[in-house]
């Protein structure tokens, strides 16, 4: 009994979630300010009405042609004077004109339906770039791809089939069923309406069951996928641990439910169609015998029996595909509804109704009683208060965990703060458009990742519109541009997939030739050589020192060795600040920091001997 409970509503879950979808779907469809997509809406339609009346005389054509040849008197009929060759001909054209008018029709709908899928595409795209770091920290890239790849292409299959197959195939069945009533008798008009309803009766019925299996198989496929792009991703560290056939069990255990939940939608595919077909041929058998006893009674020629067969198969044909459709429409309906639920999760950090943009004179940041934590029951930040002046360079040090690189995620907004304020020239950050936020301050993080495409692009993404001489002079500038032009390809030399092409050494140095052609006046380097070996560390200091020139500089270092000469040293410990001042005073008091440094300076040394 709990199961029965449970289905039945999962069952109405799926049938909210599917008016949901459709909801959603119908503006592309009639989009206000569009008149464009209305008017080929309208025309589409309107070649569809014509397909179907056409379809709806070429029967009788046969069947007068039929009683023609069969020497039957006819009183009265198309083209009759025509003859039996004619009629035929009349018939075919008839024929050619029904599938034109479709051919037409799909013309016509193609631009809507693509503009639909591009429009979604895009603001699916367009919101995940929206959405918080937290989001994107916890998301499964794999299964994400996966889930927007199967909602797009749901979009254009949706909006055709609710357009020109449900309404089309509804207005197609009451015209033969009105037809074979007013010329033959109100029997077949039973007959036919007893069959689509016991046809569409179980075909909705084991269709709704069969959803609920491909819910499944979409979560066994997201799940397989997203482990062979975790896997492909991590590439390096599998093979550094020899870890080929765990990946692989890994990774079939996950095909292994996909087959499975696969299976199950495949037989209930087959019971499926077998139900239908039983139900039609059931119909067609009916329908025919009633005709053929008409012949035998006088009451009908041989052409009506033509008719009624051709009507009867024009009828199947449809039925059919409405069962293919429906299935069509409510595996789409659940392939978008995953990614409508995606395109439904909130945004973490918005600008305010009332943002401006970010007006940068002198480049002060500063925190006031700063509170903040990932979560609520563990705090990161713990009453923080720090000013960085105009043109200063502060280094911000501490143990893993003190909160060092969460100052730099909240002064670039990726998260709000939870108390206290965050201002740049005193102006909040929380009221400030975050577009503007992120064009005043230029970021070199631990690990720089790199497009899939050439050098020259990824310099260029700091500033696309930059002309070459500047993009040249930003490489020339993070002493980079002797190593490009050694490459085979120069500047379009590609970098692999994040970069993998080039040295960490060499990665970061386009990841500050990026920020120079930015030209922010704030700069953050989030250990930005903490990665890197010690020869090549101080390779890319220099780097870092004419990067920061004439501009704000908050450095969150691991090696105090530097930051030596910063104008303020931060010491965080447990979310708080425990010392600050110069290197030289910091020292001088022989607290934390000296500990600290006194500590590196003996691992330094031990290294080197």
């Amino acid at each position: 009994m709990p199961t029965e409970v449970s289905d039945a509503r999962l069952n109405q879950d799926l049938r909210k979630d599917g008016w949901r979808v459709v909801k959603r779907v119908i503006p592309y469809l009639w989009p206000d300010g569009e008149g464009w997509v209305k008017r080929r809406v309208v025309i589409a339609l309107a070649f569809l009405v014509l397909s179907k009346v056409v379809a709806l005389i070429s029967a009788p054509l046969m069947g007068q042609a039929v009683d023609v040849l069969g020497g039957e008197e006819v009183s009265a009929g198309w083209l009759l004077g025509a003859g039996a060759v004619g009629i035929t001909l009349a018939y075919g054209i008839a024929r050619l004109m029904n599938v034109g008018f479709q051919q037409m029709r799909d013309v016509v709908f193609a631009l809507v339906g693509q503009r639909a899928l591009r429009m979604l595409a895009l603001e699916t795209f367009t919101h995940i770039h929206r959405l918080s770091m937290r989001y994107h920290i916890t998301r499964k890239t794999g299964g994400l791809s996966r889930i927007i790849e199967r909602g797009v292409k749901g979009v254009e299959f949706l909006l055709r089939f609710l357009l020109f197959s449900i309404g089309p195939l509804i207005l197609e069945l009451l015209l033969i069923a009105g037809y074979l009533a007013f010329v033959y008798s109100a029997w077949y008009l039973v007959v036919v309406l007893v069959t689509i309803v016991l046809y569409t009766w179980f075909t909705f019925a084991v269709t709704e069951w069969r959803v609920k299996q491909r819910k499944e198989m979409n979560d066994q496929d997201t799940d397989a996928n997203q482990k062979a792009i975790d896997s492909l991703l991590n590439f390096e560290t599998v093979k550094y641990f020899g870890a080929e056939r765990r990946e692989a069990e890994r990774y079939d255990g996950a095909m292994e439910k996909y087959v499975a939940a696969a299976l199950k939608t495949s037989y209930s595919l087959a019971f499926l169609n077998f139900g239908q077909s039983l139900i039609i041929t059931a119909g067609l058998v009916t329908v025919m015998v009633m005709a053929a006893i008409g012949v035998q009674s006088g009451a009908m020629t041989v052409g009506g029996f033509v008719v009624v067969n051709a009507y009867m198969i024009q009828i199947t044909l449809p039925l059919n595909f409405l069962g293919t459709v429906y299935r069509e429409i409510r595996q789409s309906l659940v392939d978008m509804s995953e990614m409508f639920e995606l395109l439904g999760q909130p945004a973490e950090v918005q600008d305010n109704d009332d943002a401006g943009e970010l007006a940068v004179s002198k480049g002060e940041v500063e925190l006031r009683d700063v509170f903040f934590g990932y979560d609520a029951a563990r705090p990161i930040l713990k009453g923080v208060s720090l000013k960085v002046k105009a043109g200063e360079t502060v280094a911000i040090v501490g143990p893993s965990g003190s909160g060092k690189s969460t100052i730099g995620r909240l002064l670039f907004r990726f998260y709000d703060v939870g108390d206290g304020a965050l201002s740049i020239d005193g102006q909040d950050v929380r009221d400030v458009t975050q577009d503007s936020l992120h064009a005043q301050i230029g970021v070199v993080p631990q690990d720089t990742v790199l497009f899939n495409d050439t050098v020259l692009y990824n310099i260029a993404y700091g500033r696309p519109d930059a002309s070459r001489a500047e993009i040249e002079q930003a490489a020339k500038d993070a002493k980079i541009y002797d190593f490009i032009m050694d490459l085979p390809d120069g500047f379009e030399t590609t970098v692999g997939e994040r970069g993998l092409k080039l040295s960490g050494g060499e990665k970061q140095r386009v990841g500050i030739a990026r920020t120079l052609l930015k030209n922010p006046p704030i700069l953050l380097l989030d250990e930005a050589t903490s990665a890197l070996d010690t020869e090549t560390e101080a390779d890319i200091q220099d780097s870092l020192q004419g990067l920061g020139a004439g501009r704000t500089v908050i450095t969150i270092a691991h090696r105090l060795s530097t930051i030596a000469h910063a104008d303020q040293i931060v010491v965080l410990e447990n979310g708080v600040i425990a010392e600050r001042g110069t290197h030289e005073d910091l020292l001088a008091k022989d607290g934390r920091y000296s500990a600290l440094w006194h500590r590196q300076l003996s691992e330094e040394e031990e290294q080197a001997a």
